[in-house]
């Protein structure tokens, strides 16, 4: 099971996030904790925006007051509602939020079954919730829930990939090629990417971009690939370096492999839903694309921005270096965001797998 916490400040934009999909008949309420019920048993955003006002107002000092935590069975599970509820109390019981109100959501607008969780970190008598070490708790957490409700384990590949650690190059401390080599050697065991805009996009979070080379020898077609490390602002700072110095991992027929490797397992891979849902609420609850990726940051995914000549936003791909799937590419989502003040346009965003 994969958990995801986001922390915010827009408690009416998670809200809207999730009733909406109610109100398409593609979720249900299932659990509030601490919220009374309606005379009719309906629920408006405002109404429950209304019932978590008391708390995030208790406390001015708090700049990110609002939780929203999913947790994602694997597609292959078969979870009751009930079980649903049983899961989500016992993990904010478990997490310090068992005396909290919260909502608890399920959405079914996807493969994955899933539920979302809204709460705060504040107190009714003003006190923050501590939120140190968030994330090892909640894995431990889910682990439990795993074997309590026999339900599939995303744990060890995820393990595995969490303990290897690739550094970004430094081109102040020299050695070019063998930092580049640290890294390319062994990040298709890791990551699946499916196209070369997409690797590349991976390689930048590493200061390094790969460069297809074409032209012909001895009259037949040659397609190379070099290597070039970056400094932070994208700009190239050494000379190319021939994919066949790192091995043929880092080529592009094996690079080609991969590729086609990864198209079979995004089909099926689980991870892609629990993206969608992530980013498109990072969307509803921030109002600049600051804060948007600075969400996504905290949660343990990269956005990799794309502007034209104007600065204009035209696509965005996003890599979840915490998802507890093996092997995974987070889809590319080609977003055209319109920031405002007060909220982001979600006019137009089309999923693509990369």
């Amino acid at each position: 099971m994969i958990a995801k916490i986001g922390k915010g400040s827009n408690m009416y934009g998670a809200i809207l996030y999730n009733q909406q999909k109610v109100d398409r008949e593609n979720g249900a309420v299932l659990l509030l904790n601490k919220i009374p019920d309606t005379m009719n048993g309906r629920y408006s955003v405002a109404y429950f925006n209304k019932c978590f006002e008391p708390y995030l107002s208790a406390n001015i000092k708090t700049e990110k007051t609002v939780r929203h935590i999913s947790l994602n069975p694997d597609p292959k599970d078969k979870v009751s509602d009930e079980q649903f509820t049983e899961m989500a109390q016992e993990y904010m019981e478990r997490m310090g939020y068992g005396n909290q109100p919260y909502i608890v959501f399920k959405h079914t607008d996807i493969d994955r079954t899933h539920i979302h969780i809204v709460s705060t970190c504040v107190c009714i008598d003003g006190k923050k919730i501590p939120d140190d070490y968030d994330h090892p708790r909640s894995m431990a957490i889910c682990r439990d829930l795993e074997q309590k409700y026999n339900l599939h384990k995303a744990t060890e590949q995820a393990q595995k990939q969490g303990n290897k650690v690739f550094k970004p190059v430094d081109y102040h401390k020299g050695d070019i090629k063998s930092q580049i080599a640290s890294v390319v050697r062994h990040l298709p065991k890791y990551y699946s990417f499916t196209t070369m805009g997409s690797y590349n996009a991976l390689l930048s979070l590493f200061n390094i971009t790969a460069e297809e080379v074409k032209g012909e020898r001895n009259g037949q077609p040659v397609n190379g690939l070099v290597y070039v490390a970056l400094d932070e602002n994208g700009n190239k700072t050494s000379n190319p370096f021939k994919a066949s110095l790192f091995g043929k991992d880092a080529g592009v027929a094996q690079l080609q492999k991969h590729f086609e490797q990864s198209k079979e397992k995004m089909k099926t891979n689980p991870a892609r839903s629990v993206l969608k849902n992530t980013v498109e609420l990072a969307i509803h609850t921030t109002n600049n694309e600051t804060d948007f990726r600075k969400q996504l940051t905290e949660q343990g995914i990269n956005t990799v921005v794309r502007r034209n000549s104007k600065g204009r936003i035209y696509g965005m791909t996003f890599i979840d270096h915490e998802s507890n799937i093996p092997s995974t590419e987070m889809p590319r989502v080609q977003l055209y965001l319109s920031f405002t003040k007060r909220t982001a346009s979600r006019a137009c965003h089309t999923y693509t797998g990369v």
